[in-house]
């Protein structure tokens, strides 16, 4: 799924890379600016901040770590990476999936910016 989710985003597809979200009012994201409620709202987030591919750049996650939380749920922790002209940036990010009878979808994104590098 998260690979699906990569693939989509560097083909500058926001909604393919959505797909990997649970598609409800009840899925949650926090980020530095709050919780974000739902999964319409969710895209909205990404379409206003990134709104064309030059924005999106290349998405690399790494170190991804998976735990097991029982048969239908799962916690991923990682690291994302966006290598874009504007400036690179990237962050950690902690998912908690659960599994659907159409697959794994993310319920929870935690997700944070690292401050830019000073040189």
């Amino acid at each position: 799924m998260l690979t699906s989710q990569q693939n989509d985003w560097n083909k500058g597809n926001i909604r393919g890379f959505m797909a990997g979200y649970w598609n409800s009012s009840e899925l949650t994201f926090a980020g530095t600016r709050g919780f974000t409620r739902g999964w319409e709202p969710v895209l909205a987030r990404y379409e206003k901040n990134y709104a064309d591919k030059a924005a999106m750049g290349t998405l690399d996650f790494s170190e991804l770590e998976v735990r097991q939380l029982g048969p239908d749920a799962a916690l991923v922790l990682g690291k994302w990476h966006l290598q874009r002209q504007v400036g690179d940036i990237g962050g950690i990010f902690t998912l908690v999936l659960q599994r659907f009878p159409e697959g794994w979808r993310i319920v929870h994104d935690h997700t944070t910016q690292s401050p830019p590098e000073t040189k």
